[in-house]
């Protein structure tokens, strides 16, 4: 595979060529950034408040792919404001929660930060996790678990796409499944 290759992925009547990235020896990943792409997001969008629970007081996201696409969801289900999980610890931030998080995307270990005052906003709240991928579930698990340090339940997981095995998972829902690459 030369790093030219791209993959077409198709999202109701749009088409993308994500590159093919080696993320290992062994592996390649086709690269989908949301960032920057409007009409890819404000489609994805559409159709996920569709397969959203009816019943939710929060949408929590992942810094950084994943924040324009709860930004449209939120204006799309009639919610003022919206959750973003950081990846670093901010000045700002009083009392934070932190979890490590491992990602099939980044070689380091990471950790996500919820600020303390959005922990006291999403007490006792029904919220709903939103990622733009959704892949090993690293991401989508330290996510739940600061959800509930702060007291609040996940009452569902949408994602735009569901990489490799996330696919066969039934605990989230997604517009379309990305392979995986092997090399």
């Amino acid at each position: 595979m030369t790093m030219t290759s791209t993959y077409t992925l198709t999202l109701g009547p749009l088409t993308r060529q994500l590159p093919i990235i080696p993320i290992s020896a062994d592996l390649a990943i086709a690269s989908f950034v949301l960032l920057g792409d409007a009409e890819l997001t404000d489609y994805a969008a559409s159709a996920l408040a569709h397969k959203m629970p009816a019943h939710f007081d929060y949408l929590i996201t992942m810094e950084s792919k994943g924040i324009p696409l709860a930004q449209e969801l939120s204006r799309l289900t009639n919610r003022a404001q919206f959750v973003v999980l950081r990846k670093s610890q901010k000045d700002y931030m009083r009392d934070p929660l932190s979890v490590p998080v491992n990602a099939i995307t980044t070689s380091a270990p990471q950790h996500l930060f919820l600020d303390g005052l959005d922990a006291q906003s999403i007490a006792h709240k029904r919220v709903v996790i939103v990622d733009d991928v959704i892949s090993s579930g690293g991401s989508l698990r330290a996510a739940n678990e600061l959800v509930q340090q702060a007291g609040a339940t996940v009452v569902g997981q949408v994602a735009i796409l569901a990489e490799g095995d996330a696919a066969k998972r039934t605990d989230i829902e997604f517009l379309a499944e990305l392979p995986l690459f092997p090399l």
